[in-house]
């Protein structure tokens, strides 16, 4: 009774607090000078269409890197862990775990077509982060939503993790590298300046941005796909 009580006065609190959010919420019909200062500065600077990209993948280039640094250490941190303790239980669980259930044909029929089509949507989401919503960390969370519907479809398959990982080492390292070359060349670390800027709205513009992106959804595909695969063993 005492649990009940509790949990009814929790979720009351939390209907009032987000009551509270949204009676009081009010839209901004300007953007605050810092804001309009990037509105201006990004196309100008950069010729990247995207505001945010431009500004996650340049101007806060460093934060982004130090994001998916974390991300890989999840990734390592996950694999030490479920590894320890998938050795200490394997002998008792030899013999004894019954195989993955099947999928249904209509699982597996659906993700014969959905995949592809997940497939293009990612690079789609990756290589136009420049230009319109998306980039790097948005088509990589796509890519690893496309692994779990192919493990929905098939939980025998595995994964070559060894192929990921030195996939995801590979994209960080150039990561770095391009912004290496901006400090050699351009105006600084991750200076997308270090290409030619191109004209504004083209799909081959923005200087670095679309490699940069291009080599962010990479690595954050291959991590969370790892993640998700090593909770599944």
């Amino acid at each position: 009774m005492i649990r009940r009580a509790g949990i009814a006065l929790a979720i009351t609190l939390f209907g009032l607090m987000f009551a509270g959010l949204v009676l009081h919420h009010v839209e901004r019909r300007t953007l605050p000078p810092l804001g309009k200062r990037y509105v201006e500065l990004v196309p100008q600077e950069l010729g990247a269409a995207n505001v945010v990209t431009g500004i996650l993948l340049t101007y806060r280039g460093f934060d982004t890197l130090g994001e998916v640094a974390v991300l890989f250490m999840v990734a390592a941190g996950v694999g030490l862990v479920l590894d320890k303790r998938g050795r200490r239980n394997e002998g008792q669980r030899r013999g004894t775990r019954s195989p993955p259930r099947q999928a249904s044909e209509i699982v597996r029929t659906g993700a014969q077509i959905l995949l592809p089509l997940l497939a293009i949507f990612a690079a789609y989401i990756i290589m136009h982060g420049h230009l319109s919503a998306g980039g790097g960390f948005q088509g990589g969370a796509v890519l690893a939503s496309g692994l779990v519907l192919s493990l929905f479809a098939d939980p025998q398959q595995r994964l070559d993790q060894r192929f990921l990982s030195r996939t995801e080492s590979a994209a960080g390292v150039l990561f770095v590298l391009v912004g290496v070359a901006g400090l050699l060349f351009a105006g600084g670390f991750l200076d997308s300046r270090v290409l030619p800027l191109g004209q504004f709205g083209a799909f081959f513009s923005a200087g670095s941005i679309p490699v940069l992106s291009v080599l962010l959804g990479i690595k954050v595909g291959c991590e969370l796909s790892v993640i998700i695969d090593r909770f599944r063993t």
